[in-house]
């Protein structure tokens, strides 16, 4: 019997590591490796929601926070919205991430969750996060485009990475891409590669909870008419 998409996702998340080397003051967190129950929630995820193996649209984030998918494995997803709407519990960490409010006010409206992850497949690039190093010695949420030396290093596994979730079962005549700049590089490794079709941008999660809350039914709706379009 050939596997699940759900099932296609967690063996891709069991064997997930980067071995590459980065540049001075940048670091991988691997929450697989980190916290032992962070594989449990995240395979509870996907047999819940992907436990079929039907097509979906894909949807490209820049890489994972270290409150959302870097403690619950699940893009997008801090452990609020993992037990509040998606029903699964997990008791060794508890994180607010702002790019998971917005994206599950959306998903509600589009029809909740059970709709919404029936077409749409939420992954990133990199799929795991990237931390830099602060002139105050903190280690802080990185993006993969923040410095020209890390994207060089990280490049060649993002194409591998995409590679890997479109062989899933990916609609990827036309993908969603959250965020401007990550569109810009997307587009870079897509005339490179040859991975999609068209790549339709849109703002970034955290962006719209952050500076443009008060607009925040705007996008919503920008969103929903976005991904109904074909």
């Amino acid at each position: 019997m050939p596997k699940t998409f759900g099932e296609k996702v967690i063996d891709y998340n069991r064997t997930l590591h980067f071995s590459g080397k980065l540049p001075k003051g940048f670091r991988v967190l691997n929450p697989y490796f980190d916290n032992p129950e962070t594989m449990v929630v995240m395979e509870q995820f996907y047999k819940k929601f992907y436990n079929d193996r039907n097509k979906r649209k894909f949807m490209i984030g820049i890489n994972p926070s270290r409150h959302g998918a870097g403690v619950t494995g699940v893009p997008f997803t801090d452990t609020k919205r993992l037990e509040s709407v998606c029903g699964i519990k997990m008791h060794s960490a508890h994180t607010h991430e702002v790019s998971s409010v917005y994206l599950y006010d959306m998903i509600m409206e589009y029809g909740g969750p059970e709709t919404f992850f029936s077409q749409f497949y939420i992954n990133s690039p990199f799929p795991l996060a990237i931390l830099r190093l602060s002139k105050e010695g903190k280690w802080l949420n990185a993006n993969y485009y923040d410095d020209r030396f890390l994207f060089e290093a990280v490049k060649d596994f993002m194409i591998e990475s995409l590679k890997n979730h479109i062989s899933m079962g990916l609609d990827t005549t036309e993908v969603y891409s959250l965020g401007k700049k990550n569109a810009d590089f997307l587009e870079k490794l897509n005339s490179e590669v040859k991975l999609f079709g068209n790549i339709k941008e849109l703002e970034h999660p955290r962006f719209i909870q952050q500076y443009k809350s008060k607009e925040k039914q705007l996008y919503i709706d920008k969103y929903i008419l976005t991904l109904n379009k074909y």
